[in-house]
């Protein structure tokens, strides 16, 4: 019996040995094939935008292919259930944006578990949004756009329900004590697109996306929606202290593998993503358009993704947000 004990021990010991025998390399040799990152969302937006930028740059880096895979559908539900199933090697990733963390408050039947079926890599970035009105809309400016909506039906587009648009819309409706109608598009740039055409009213969106539509007058920006005034904006005044005192939403962008990512290749992924974040090229870029860089690592992003799902429950709740 001690025997019979003993050759088992040594079976279980020798496969573990093997197992971390073959972990190791497979991190030596990461990435030894393309790697997908998978964008929730319809081309064009920022989650797509800052996923090819992290893209490009991993290529460069690592000399290999990364393919961008535009899966919109859901508010990102489509593309991390295939995040969640895929195998945990690195060579499947998901770009997420804050519906990752809220889909949890709004979905009671999700095809997996938020918090433990993903590996958080790191945060990339955090944007403002700004107020954004169609030129045909008779207001220029939050005060005005707030009482135009109290003598009559506006709508707004987001990228889904869920989405960064429709929690910063939601809750300055809700804040401004205005009823505003809500036309969810698979992904922000499918909304954007029609706002432009001035078949929506109005949007708040990324700072990222709606920068060149303002610049050219395709659109109105009337505020910034962070609590201080930005860099690239400096004469665009805060929704706070525009209209309504104590507003803020930003949205945000990372990297998630599935779960189970071996440690090894989890390092070596969140340190490359950090570094491109971090260097002065892609700082330049994001900052001078708006954006915060941030460049996190994993547990600092798992942290990050915690806090924001507890502190959107009020909003969710308080602004009436619902999968409609």
């Amino acid at each position: 019996m001690m025997r019979g004990m003993g050759y088992c021990n040594f079976r279980i010991l020798a496969c573990c040995i093997v197992g971390f025998s073959t972990l190791s390399v497979h991190a030596a040799d990461y990435p030894n094939k393309p790697i997908r990152i998978l964008v929730p969302f319809v081309p064009g937006g920022a989650t797509d935008i800052l996923a090819r930028l992290v893209g490009q740059n991993l290529t460069q880096a690592w000399d290999q292919q990364v393919v961008i895979d535009n899966r919109p559908g859901a508010n990102g539900i489509l593309a991390a259930d295939l995040t969640a199933k895929a195998t945990p090697d690195g060579h499947t990733l998901l770009f997420v944006a804050i519906g990752h963390a809220i889909n949890p408050l709004l979905q009671k039947n999700l095809p997996y578990d938020t918090q433990k079926d993903f590996t958080p890599v790191s945060l990339a970035a955090v944007l403002p949004l700004i107020v954004c009105a169609h030129p045909s809309v008779p207001a220029t400016s939050v005060k005005e756009l707030i009482a135009l909506a109290k003598t009559r039906k506006l709508n707004y587009a987001s990228g889904g329900v869920g989405s960064s648009q429709h929690l910063a819309t939601a809750l300055f409706g809700s804040m401004a004590k205005i009823d505003l109608v809500h036309i969810p598009y698979k992904g922000g740039n499918q909304g954007l697109l029609d706002t432009v055409g001035g078949q929506v009213n109005m949007m708040i969106s990324t700072i990222l996306s709606l920068t060149p539509h303002v610049k050219s007058g395709r659109l109105r920006g009337l505020a910034i929606t962070t609590a201080k005034r930005n860099a690239a904006w400096p004469d665009m005044p805060t929704v706070a202290e525009a209209a309504l005192p104590g507003y803020q939403s930003i949205a945000w962008y990372g990297l998630v593998a599935p779960r189970g990512l071996p440690a090894p290749v989890l390092k070596k992924l969140s340190e490359e993503v950090t570094r491109i974040i971090k260097s002065k090229a892609v700082q330049e870029n994001l900052i001078a358009q708006g954006a915060d860089p941030v460049g996190s690592s994993s547990a600092e992003f798992g942290a990050f993704i915690k806090a924001e799902t507890k502190r959107y429950e009020s909003v969710v709740r308080d602004a009436g947000v619902t999968t409609e």
